[in-house]
């Protein structure tokens, strides 16, 4: 519901609107990949965040509330998502986005996650699996932040 809103409301094909249809799927490759269980992903995205300072999770999600950001219920929110791509990008397995959508959801975090004086720094920055996979959608991303949509 809360999805349908966000995407109601902003151009279809915007940058931000592609962010926000990647969301789930960012989330659902840390369900898929991470080790434990639903609830111990939670906790470990939650405790992550919390002290690599990637936003305030307040109380610890549930296994539960992970399924359902990662099935497009409910928006995960933006502490999440760049939690999962921080251990995401981290992985041995080097996961890569699967989607235009989710590419833009790795982007979007990718630009939150870090400071870059401009897209070459922030493209040069990610790991090499991904620099290729990501060229458009950090192009997008810093186009978007520079019109001060990432604030």
């Amino acid at each position: 519901m809360q999805n349908q809103i966000m995407t109601s409301t902003m151009p279809q094909d915007g940058f931000y609107a592609k962010v926000c249809r990647g969301m789930p799927a960012l989330i659902q490759q840390w369900l898929t990949l991470g080790r434990g269980d639903a609830d111990q992903l939670a906790l470990i995205l939650a405790e992550t965040a919390r002290v690599a300072g990637l936003g305030d999770p307040g109380e610890t999600p549930s296994g539960q509330q992970l399924q359902c950001w990662a099935e497009g219920d409910d928006l995960p929110p933006h502490w999440a998502m760049r939690t999962a791509l921080f251990l995401l990008v981290q992985m041995p397995a080097r996961p890569t986005p699967e989607s235009d959508n989710e590419a833009s959801a790795w982007a979007y975090c990718w630009l939150r996650n870090r400071d870059f004086s401009n897209r070459e720094e922030a493209l040069n920055a990610l790991p090499d699996h991904l620099r290729v996979k990501l060229s458009h959608a950090i192009t997008a991303a810093w186009a978007d932040r520079q019109g001060l949509r990432l604030v």
